[in-house]
């Protein structure tokens, strides 16, 4: 039996106080289920805007989306997530991924590493949360035990593993290191290509005993009635993907309402992805699709 859809946003900037908590009951009362932000320089602090997020607003979790790991030391991360967790009386979803944005490391003066080293460092990171959140001596106290539910997101055999070892939420954002491109140049990933890393993940996950919600962030959402003339005006801007395998690409939904709805049930079936995340400058526009998606 399929999961219940759930809907997450994900904002890149905030331009007040009073703008991010109008903008987060915004969000509640459209059925956004998660109001999540990243962890790029540049971009918000994550964990103040998600205290107020939760201030704003009574039922939507709040979550990273995801923190870039490499920016943290574990056992100070584990009194962040802890605070905020307990602030938000219990609605934090931890969200991890290595990082990807070499420039960001060099600009904050922390090392970069191999891509073998992040992962790395994810795992004890992961680790060391584990330990020190089930803790019943640690404080801060989270509110949920053992630990807040946790999300990582990545690509990579080995970050599989890991996913499917330690998150309860499986995150797929459908990009890759974009082939002789500085690092942090990403370009879509196929509907083929994401067939073989969910497959990777599901072999991963096979001796789990409670299956993991699969996460999806869309990139673009386009309300249209000609879903190909889209498509065709896209290609022009990824030059790794053509009009056909645009189409069908799991992070770009293009159509009416109801094709957009049909495209996320079949990705559901195909897939698995039930908890659908869209940027939040499609926020508005995806609203109608929850409406039709809702209680599917």
């Amino acid at each position: 039996m399929s999961r219940p859809f759930r809907f997450g946003v994900n904002t890149l900037a905030i331009a007040s106080a009073d703008e991010w908590r109008k903008r987060c009951r915004q969000a509640e009362s459209i059925g956004y289920d998660v109001l999540l932000v990243p962890d790029h320089l540049g971009m918000p602090a994550p964990f103040p805007a998600l205290v107020a997020a939760a201030e704003a607003t009574e039922r939507p979790r709040v979550g990273t989306f995801v923190l870039n790991t490499g920016f943290w030391n574990p056992a100070l991360l584990a009194r962040e997530v802890a605070t905020t967790d307990a602030l938000t009386g219990g609605r934090l979803e931890l969200g991890l991924g290595t990082g990807y944005v070499q420039a960001e490391h060099e600009s904050a003066r922390l090392p970069w590493g191999s891509p073998g080293q992040r992962v790395d460092h994810l795992a004890r990171t992961i680790e060391e949360l584990d330990r020190l959140l089930a803790d019943p001596e640690h404080v801060p106290h989270a509110v949920q035990t053992p630990r807040p539910p946790l999300l990582i997101g990545g690509n990579g055999r080995r970050m599989m593993r890991l996913t499917a070892q330690h998150a309860e939420i499986a995150a797929f954002q459908g990009g890759r290191q974009a082939p002789g491109k500085p690092a942090g140049t990403l370009e879509l990933a196929s509907a083929e290509d994401l067939d073989a890393t969910v497959a990777t993940y599901r072999e991963a996950a096979a001796g789990r005993t409670a299956p993991a919600e699969l996460n999806m962030l869309v990139q673009q959402v386009v309300l249209t009635n000609d879903r190909r003339a889209t498509a065709r005006g896209f290609a022009a801007r990824f030059d790794n993907l053509d009009e056909e395998q645009l189409l069908d690409v799991p992070t770009l939904l293009f159509g009416t309402v109801r094709q957009l709805a049909d495209q996320l049930r079949e990705r559901r079936e195909r897939y698995g992805f039930s908890y659908i995340t869209v940027l939040d400058a499609a926020m508005e526009t995806f609203a109608p699709v929850i409406e039709e998606l809702r209680g599917t």
